[in-house]
């Protein structure tokens, strides 16, 4: 028979003992008791893999990732704070992916480079101090607006660059732009770019591939390049600071880098054959219904 102790172990006396035969539902209740059940880790794990593995899948085509990982580990179960900040670092190998994929283009613009670090480390420093002083019910408040409005900015990046294109005739080729230092509201608009992305991130790259723009940027390439060395900047610097902080899930943040770098080769594959129409739509979707989600969860 089954028997219970003071310290709740479950104990099995023989029948000859005990002088009954234990019951078969007795036995099999014993046994699955005692085998262990998937820890709350594995399941956020397995979330966070699965997000990122379709982060990395669109960022390759169409951009704006952060929108799926971000309310995934949400659901998962993380709060906004952990999930932003685990988010943030399982990211960055993808991050120094794509500024390595486009060093080639900051070789006529090593001048720019070296400023545009300037402020990108110093904002990225500052968002993620902001974030880790924001207490979680004051964060919980503001994250939807957050990610209704980086989803606002997904969906009207293209409006946004045609406008900017469109209406600033460049002064200078971009070789002669290049020569020149950039101007002090550049730097100034990359600092608070850096504090935003330290602080939230999605959207990040939309920014400051306008504000490229309109300093008479057309080389698109040129302008990736050094898009993504900004944003590596803000996210090395936020990525250190959350680390250090003890915010971060490294078992789910590890799984979530693994998934990232995978989703980014499929999707880089995949970019020729699936419609980038048809990727931007999805993700907008899940920006909008994630952002009413957390809105609704908030109250």
């Amino acid at each position: 028979m089954l028997e219970g102790v003071p310290d709740g172990t479950v104990v099995y006396r023989s029948a000859a003992s005990a002088g009954a035969a234990p019951s078969p539902l007795a036995l099999a209740s014993h046994i699955l008791g005692a085998l262990p059940s998937p820890s709350p880790t594995a399941a956020q794990s397995l979330v966070g893999a699965g997000a990122a593995l379709l982060a990395g899948f669109v960022n390759a085509i169409a951009g704006g990732g952060t929108l799926l990982t971000f309310p995934a580990l949400i659901a998962a179960g993380l709060s906004p704070l952990a999930a932003n900040a685990t988010s943030t670092v399982a990211l960055l190998p993808a991050a120094l992916s794509s500024m390595l994929g486009y060093r080639g283009e900051l070789a006529g613009v090593r001048r720019w480079a070296a400023l545009f670090a300037l402020p990108s480390l110093l904002g990225g420093g500052i968002g993620a101090l902001l974030l880790l002083r924001t207490s979680s019910a004051a964060f919980d408040r503001i994250v939807p607006w957050l990610v209704l409005g980086a989803t606002t900015l997904f969906l009207l990046q293209r409006t946004l660059l045609r406008l900017v294109r469109g209406s600033t005739a460049p002064v200078h080729d971009d070789e002669a732009l290049s020569a020149r230092r950039p101007t002090i509201g550049l730097l100034a608009s990359q600092l608070v770019v850096g504090i935003y992305g330290g602080y939230f991130g999605a959207g990040i790259g939309i920014l400051m591939l306008a504000a490229l723009g309109l300093m008479g940027f057309t080389n698109i390439h040129r302008m990736n390049g050094l898009k993504n060395w900004g944003g590596f900047c803000i996210n090395v610097v936020a990525a250190a600071g959350f680390a250090m902080s003890g915010i971060v899930h490294w078992p789910v943040a590890l799984g979530m880098a693994l998934g990232s770098v995978v989703g980014g080769y499929l999707g880089a594959r995949a970019a020729q054959r699936v419609s980038q129409e048809v990727v931007r739509g999805a993700v907008a979707l899940v920006g909008v219904a994630s952002g009413l989600w957390l809105l609704a969860r908030s109250f």
